[in-house]
């Protein structure tokens, strides 16, 4: 069984949100999939960009403004919203509270992309 809390998960930090990768290619032998744990804290935003992969997003907890090829949308806990494959999208928080959402894509995100993007975990300080 392939598990990663957070953590463990490498990261980005981009506009006040913080997006920690919990599964992409090579992962436990995954092929298609990419996922992610993203956090936002008030009125931060996510710049607008499109993968070559369908994506979905889930939104945890908080409530943001969902932006896809041109289309806006106020999206909040338990919403899921589809963005197709190469479409433009971003989200933005635009409330006092945090934002927390799941997104998934497939195919997963290039690897070269995906190294320059997020970094590794912190490593706590050695206990010796």
């Amino acid at each position: 069984m392939y598990t990663r809390h957070l953590e463990e998960s490498p990261r980005q930090h981009r506009g006040g949100q913080i997006s920690y990768l919990l599964l992409t290619a090579g992962d436990a032998g995954s092929q298609n999939l990419s996922v992610t744990w993203v956090e936002g804290e008030p009125e931060s935003e996510q710049y607008r960009h499109s993968h070559d992969a369908d994506q979905v997003y889930v939104i945890v907890t908080g409530t943001g403004v969902m932006h896809v090829d041109g289309e806006e949308q106020e999206v909040g806990a338990g919403t899921l919203v589809f963005v197709p494959r190469n479409a433009l999208h971003s989200i933005r928080n635009h409330s006092s509270e945090k934002l927390v959402f799941v997104t998934a894509a497939s195919s997963p995100f290039d690897a070269e992309l995906v190294g320059s993007l997020y970094k590794a975990p912190p490593h706590p300080p050695d206990a010796t």
